[in-house]
């Protein structure tokens, strides 16, 4: 203590000393002028909420190995080993949902005085890379693979197994499950 009150005597704070002296604003400052126009401030996102953008601003779309009424089994996760259909797609941020798997509960508050609230069970998404594609004949996952036909279709198959996953039968069949669950929701 002695010697930090020793430093502060020996400052000289006298009126010739810089640390004495009041400074002045000077008067002959050359006047700026301002070209560039003011910005607007713009809150910046935390990193988990950005979305990766294109040049015209829209959201990358990321190529996943699996799609729409694909049979995948999980592969990490607390519900590892379990076996669904993939009902639904997020590709800006590459996860899906499987059908009964991963439930969340979800508490719904009440509407209506005549409406009581509840708790629901509601699917959430999984990362893609959190499942593998699944065959149930042989029942082993396997990685994908692509491959062109002799009539010159691309369609994606089960490189352990060799079975082809695309065909017309599958997409037709999830293309008239997708049309009754939106004529279902339509009709309540």
């Amino acid at each position: 203590m002695a010697a930090l009150q020793s430093s502060f005597s020996s400052l000289n704070l006298g009126p010739s000393s810089f640390l004495g002296k009041s400074v002045a604003p000077s008067l002959h400052l050359p006047l700026v002028k301002l070209t560039e126009q003011p910005t607007s401030i713009v809150a910046k996102l935390k990193r988990w909420e950005r979305k990766e953008c294109k040049p015209n601003s829209l959201p990358v779309l990321h190529k996943m190995h699996v799609k729409l009424g694909d049979t995948v089994k999980v592969i990490s996760g607390k519900d590892k080993g379990k076996v669904g259909e993939v009902s639904k797609i997020f590709t800006h941020n590459s996860s899906i949902v499987i059908k009964d798997i991963n439930l969340k509960t979800k508490h719904v508050k009440s509407k209506g005085e005549d409406e009581p609230g509840q708790i629901i069970k509601i699917e959430a998404p999984i990362h893609s890379s959190n499942v593998m594609l699944y065959s149930k004949e042989k029942e082993v996952v396997s990685r994908v693979g692509h491959k062109t036909l002799d009539d010159g279709k691309r369609v994606r198959y089960l490189i352990k197994t060799g079975e082809i996953i695309d065909s017309a039968e599958n997409w037709k069949r999830v293309a008239k499950e997708k049309e009754k669950a939106t004529e279902l929701a339509a009709a309540s």
